[in-house]
């Protein structure tokens, strides 16, 4: 019994010599989700006690400070409650527009929203109303409430992984842009808060780590974050900060992984293996497909898209192609203001339109493959039904020869959509002059191509309906929705008493009258190439653009649209930011 006391011990003593010597810590006994549950509780708790504390508008001065200290309780949990219940997260985050749903014309669902953003208007708002800030805050803190008795964490390590990884976009995309603190503006300090998460959490999950190194090395980048984010709003560096912090932060979650040997069941919208927020292989195009596993052979698919791209056969009179209108020198657009007299929409660029949820200015195809359809139905487009291209098609036999070889399949209709959109998903390089410099290649930026960058992200709040760094529509970083906005585009270049466009957008789809003038919002890339702009071409220029913008959109020119979605009146932007703005939109021409 001495014996096997006696080798048990050095066995035990030889076991904690070599951790030690390999810089691995001991195996811990805590339960990490226990110990997330309680911090994620109490925070929860702590929020919900200082809603309960604001008591009508007439204390102000107190209600401030309530609200503040719950909102921060509220942006403590943002990271788990963003990872474990994204449609509570959205929902309490909400800015204050109607939510529309519009499945079909049987089922459209107007809300009112709720949430943080909802009860931060109308506590410092012009108008007070005491009513709506009750029932808000009653349905706000009801549904923490909720959240709180049903909270049951249970992360597995790839989930972990996914949670640190999309707080750390979610603040270079939407945090330091001002995106959910519409009046007191107070992102900054939100963002440290959340960044104070991340390292509690990393201390909780301290056990995980096999190098001591690591762990630290994590530590001190979310600490660097936090005294890089003490600043003022306006003159925050945040082209440093991604630099600096957001992308550091990834390459150390990429050694993360591999430290747990992390084993991920598929890949969400952003890479597994992303390092950088401006890397070309960041965002993972297939998750914003409906036909993901569809990748065989991909290349020759791709390949063959391209050839019935440009090809006319597609079209009724053979004398319109997909390349007729997207043309390749000018990003994929036409350069005018519409193709001809029967369209009453300006071509958009087919540069990135793979990362988004909807496609047409006014959202009317949930897919690439969805607006062939559109496209070849149009009387103004190909006007040939899909049935009668496919049957041209396959008349012409090197098409017929690789549509049999390459799907090997009887959905002729689908292949050929298939391979048009496998071809257009190609069109994205992330290789402008802006995403070399950010991610290192190049430091060939500009003072005023910098500061344009940051008054982008900033104050000019361009990036909280372009967010960066698709600079699309899309929002981060989930990816899961493509928003749609009403900006109040003019009819004519008008700056004063101006007339909305009589293009009702959105509105022709299901007949919403909350959705009159409602577009799809477009990426910036390659904006430099595809001008005119807006839906109606309307502005020639860039500097055109930031002036409309700069007055407040459509009503800053006389246009007065309830249900615009412009959060300012005007950006109070100097010719020279204007210029620096400018300056910025060019450096993201891709060079290929």
């Amino acid at each position: 019994m001495k014996a096997k006391t006696y080798t048990f011990g050095i066995c035990l003593l030889l076991l904690l010599t070599t951790a030690c010597k390999n810089d691995k810590k001991p195996i811990s006994l805590i339960n990490t989700d226990e110990e997330i549950t309680k911090f994620f509780k109490s925070q929860l708790n702590d929020c919900i006690q200082y809603l309960e504390a604001i008591k009508g508008t007439n204390q102000i001065t107190i209600n401030t400070e309530f609200y503040k200290k719950a909102r921060l309780k509220f942006k403590a949990i943002e990271p788990i409650l963003a990872a474990i219940d994204k449609n509570n997260y959205k929902s309490l985050n909400a800015p204050n527009i109607l939510q529309v749903q519009e499945e079909d014309f049987t089922d459209v669902k107007i809300r009112n929203p709720f949430g943080f953003q909802v009860i931060e208007e109308l506590l410092f708002g012009p108008e007070a109303d005491s009513l709506a800030l009750y029932n808000t805050i009653s349905l706000t803190k009801n549904r923490l409430k909720l959240i709180h008795k049903n909270a049951q964490i249970n992360l597995k390590d790839h989930h972990l992984i996914w949670l640190f990884r999309n707080q750390i976009v979610r603040t270079a995309t939407t945090g330091i842009t001002g995106f959910d603190s519409p009046v007191l503006g107070q992102s900054l300090l939100e963002c440290q808060t959340t960044y104070q998460t991340l390292i509690d959490l990393t201390e909780i999950l301290r056990p995980k780590f096999n190098s001591n190194q690591l762990y630290t090395a994590l530590i001190d980048s979310f600490k660097n974050s936090i005294l890089a984010l003490d600043h003022d709003f306006e003159s925050f560096d945040r082209y440093g900060f991604i630099k600096n912090n957001t992308d550091k932060q990834l390459e150390l979650l990429v050694k993360v992984q591999k430290d747990w040997q992390v084993e991920f069941p598929f890949e969400m919208a952003i890479s597994n293996d992303a390092t950088a927020l401006f890397g070309s292989n960041t965002l993972n195009v297939f998750n914003f497909s409906d036909y993901k596993s569809d990748t065989l052979n991909l290349k020759e698919k791709q390949f063959l898209g391209k050839q019935l791209f440009n090809d006319k056969m597609l079209s009724k009179n053979y004398q319109m192609a997909c390349a007729t209108c997207h043309i390749k020198d000018k990003a994929f657009t036409d350069g005018k203001k519409t193709f001809d007299k029967n369209q009453t929409r300006n071509t958009p660029t087919l540069t990135y339109a793979a990362y988004q949820q909807s496609f047409f200015m006014d959202g009317r195809s949930g897919s690439l493959e969805g607006q062939i359809v559109g496209v070849a139905n149009n009387h103004n487009e190909f006007n040939l039904p899909m049935d009668s291209i496919v049957n041209r098609i396959l008349k012409t036999q090197h098409y017929q020869v690789k549509l049999d070889s390459l799907y090997k399949g009887k959905r002729m209709e689908y292949n050929v959509r298939h391979a048009i959109a496998s071809y257009i998903r190609t069109l994205n390089s992330f290789d402008s002059k802006f995403d070399k410099n950010i991610t290192g290649l190049e430091d060939t930026l500009t003072e005023d191509e910098i500061s344009g960058f940051n008054l982008f992200m900033g104050k000019a709040a361009c990036a909280t309906c372009h967010f960066a760094p698709l600079f699309n529509g899309t929002v981060p970083p989930d990816y899961k929705d493509t928003e749609m906005e009403l900006i109040g585009v003019p009819e004519q270049n008008d700056t004063i008493n101006a007339v909305i466009s009589s293009d009702l957008g959105r509105y022709n789809m299901f007949k919403t009258q909350e959705r009159k003038h409602f577009f799809k919002t477009p990426t910036v890339r390659n904006i430099e190439k595809t001008a005119p702009y807006m839906h109606n071409g309307v502005y020639t220029t860039l500097e055109q653009v930031v002036d409309f913008y700069n007055r407040g959109g459509g009503q800053g020119i006389g246009i007065n649209e309830e249900y615009q979605t412009l959060p300012f009146d005007n950006l109070q932007l100097t010719k020279k930011e204007q210029a620096a703005i400018v300056a910025f939109m060019k450096t993201l021409t891709d060079s290929e």
